[in-house]
């Protein structure tokens, strides 16, 4: 893997030869002609789907990393849209492409599926919240009696349906699933996204991390093939714990923006724009637990 620059953090990039098409709460993405697009990750943060104003240093460049480290890995479970065409390849100022370092990728340009397909090994999250209401996750039947963070008895696909910007997405079943894609396709992106996190799960769990939870996006080639987008295996897609601390009946510690959840809860804020500056001690810790989990994945 490439080793991390020492540049300044990224709140957002700004290229003068390609067209932004897109902002969304981490990545900045740009038309490269008709059958590709540029992705940069910026080091922004999103918490409670807002946008802090503080980048944190390095996180675009661990998000990219891990997502390229896992695109070469499962290639031979899932074909992806990385292009093998190079930044330098398409944008040419120096200045722009110093900005760039570590964070980009130029990919194909695909029909991105309307669904998140969400699997889980553990139970946390909103699928704890479902389950205790309802004693399943997303219409499936668990045991009576879990508690949070038990390990679920096998991985459980659980999709969502992609919510417009600022909301929250929403579990549905895999019957909506259906309706949604037709039952061909549902079936193939359930079977590609367990195969994905019982690999990823394995390949993490000898380097003593618990992969509690992910999420992956899927687009369609111009010949109708799935093909994984976006992110992958990442902290912002997933739940990264360290083995160590793991224990059930509590909420274990994990690789991610966690920490500054926490303590954007601790003050009164009402968790509506604009979000509160963060001190640079919380900024370190997050953006350190950010290379700790690339480091440690990519061993």
């Amino acid at each position: 893997m490439e080793p991390l620059s020492h540049s300044p953090p990224l709140f957002e990039s700004r290229l003068q030869g390609l067209k932004k098409i897109h902002q969304g709460k981490v990545r900045d993405i740009y038309e490269v002609d008709a059958d590709h697009l540029l992705i940069v990750t910026s080091d922004r943060l999103s918490a409670f789907d807002v946008v802090l104003p503080d980048p944190i240093p390095r996180k675009g460049e661990v998000l990219t990393q891990i997502s390229l480290f896992w695109f070469a890995k499962t290639q031979p479970i899932v074909r992806n849209h990385l292009s093998g065409l190079a930044v330098e390849d398409v944008v040419q100022d120096p200045g722009e492409r110093a900005q760039l370092t570590g964070r980009a990728m130029v990919v194909r340009r695909l029909d991105a599926l309307p669904i998140e397909a969400v699997v889980r090994g553990y139970l946390i999250g909103s699928g704890l919240k479902d389950y205790v209401a309802n004693g399943s996750i997303c219409g499936i039947p668990l045991p009576a009696g879990l508690q949070i963070a038990d390990r679920l008895p096998a991985p459980m696909f659980t999709p969502a349906s992609k919510a417009p910007a600022g909301q929250h997405d929403e579990n549905i079943d895999f019957d909506a699933m259906i309706k949604l894609l037709g039952r061909d396709a549902a079936n193939e992106v359930r079977r590609i996204a367990l195969n994905l996190y019982e690999y990823a799960a394995e390949h993490a769990r000898r380097r003593n991390i618990i992969i509690a939870d992910t999420k992956f996006e899927f687009g369609l080639d111009k010949a109708g093939r799935i093909t994984l987008i976006d992110e992958v295996l990442t902290p912002d897609s997933s739940r990264f714990w360290p083995m160590a601390s793991y224990k059930p009946g509590i909420s274990p510690p994990s690789f991610d923006k966690q920490f500054v959840r926490d303590y954007l809860e601790s003050l009164h804020w009402d968790k509506k724009p604009p979000a509160p500056r963060l001190p640079p001690e919380i900024l370190a810790r997050t953006s350190d637990n950010y290379c700790e989990a690339l480091r440690l994945l990519t061993s």
